[in-house]
Protein backbone atom coordinates (compact mmCIF):
# COMPACT_ATOMS: atom_id res chain seq x y z
CA UNK A 1 0.00 0.00 0.00
CA UNK A 2 1.09 3.57 -0.56
CA UNK A 3 1.05 6.40 1.93
CA UNK A 4 1.91 10.06 1.95
CA UNK A 5 3.13 12.03 4.97
CA UNK A 6 2.94 15.81 4.50
CA UNK A 7 4.89 17.97 6.94
CA UNK A 8 4.29 21.74 7.18
CA UNK A 9 5.35 24.49 9.54
CA UNK A 10 2.85 25.43 12.22
CA UNK A 11 1.06 28.77 11.90
CA UNK A 12 3.08 31.53 13.50
CA UNK A 13 6.45 29.91 12.70
CA UNK A 14 8.57 32.06 10.38
CA UNK A 15 9.18 30.47 6.98
CA UNK A 16 12.19 32.15 5.33
CA UNK A 17 12.32 29.58 2.52
CA UNK A 18 8.64 30.25 1.76
CA UNK A 19 9.36 33.99 1.67
CA UNK A 20 12.26 33.43 -0.74
CA UNK A 21 10.04 31.33 -3.01
CA UNK A 22 7.34 34.01 -2.84
CA UNK A 23 9.83 36.65 -3.94
CA UNK A 24 11.17 34.44 -6.74
CA UNK A 25 7.66 33.75 -8.05
CA UNK A 26 6.89 37.46 -8.09
CA UNK A 27 10.16 38.21 -9.90
CA UNK A 28 9.23 35.59 -12.52
CA UNK A 29 6.02 37.49 -13.16
CA UNK A 30 3.63 35.06 -11.47
CA UNK A 31 0.65 37.27 -10.59
CA UNK A 32 -1.55 37.00 -7.52
CA UNK A 33 0.92 35.35 -5.14
CA UNK A 34 -0.12 36.51 -1.67
CA UNK A 35 2.15 34.21 0.36
CA UNK A 36 4.01 30.90 0.18
CA UNK A 37 4.58 28.30 2.91
CA UNK A 38 6.87 25.40 2.09
CA UNK A 39 6.92 21.90 3.53
CA UNK A 40 8.03 18.31 2.94
CA UNK A 41 6.25 15.35 1.37
CA UNK A 42 7.24 11.72 1.99
CA UNK A 43 5.77 9.09 -0.34
CA UNK A 44 6.14 5.73 1.37
CA UNK A 45 5.31 2.23 0.16
CA UNK A 46 4.36 -0.27 2.85
CA UNK A 47 3.98 -4.04 2.80
CA UNK A 48 0.71 -5.40 4.16
CA UNK A 49 -2.93 -4.45 3.90
CA UNK A 50 -3.87 -3.25 7.40
CA UNK A 51 -4.55 0.47 6.93
CA UNK A 52 -5.03 1.21 10.63
CA UNK A 53 -1.72 -0.45 11.54
CA UNK A 54 0.08 1.37 8.72
CA UNK A 55 -1.36 4.73 9.74
CA UNK A 56 -0.36 4.17 13.38
CA UNK A 57 3.17 3.19 12.36
CA UNK A 58 3.54 6.26 10.14
CA UNK A 59 2.23 8.59 12.84
CA UNK A 60 4.84 7.14 15.19
CA UNK A 61 7.53 7.63 12.53
CA UNK A 62 6.40 11.22 11.95
CA UNK A 63 6.46 11.96 15.69
CA UNK A 64 9.93 10.45 16.10
CA UNK A 65 11.71 11.23 12.81
CA UNK A 66 9.89 12.87 9.92
CA UNK A 67 8.60 16.00 11.70
CA UNK A 68 9.84 18.30 14.41
CA UNK A 69 6.52 18.43 16.28
CA UNK A 70 7.58 21.55 18.20
CA UNK A 71 7.38 23.65 15.04
CA UNK A 72 5.77 21.36 12.43
CA UNK A 73 2.42 19.68 11.82
CA UNK A 74 2.01 16.52 9.78
CA UNK A 75 -0.77 14.69 7.98
CA UNK A 76 -0.77 10.97 7.14
CA UNK A 77 -2.79 9.76 4.13
CA UNK A 78 -3.13 6.16 3.02
CA UNK A 79 -3.61 6.37 -0.77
Amino acid sequence: MKARVTVTLKNGILDPQGKAIEGALKSLGVDGVASVRQGKVFDIELAGADKAKAEAALKDAADRLLANTVIENYRVEIV
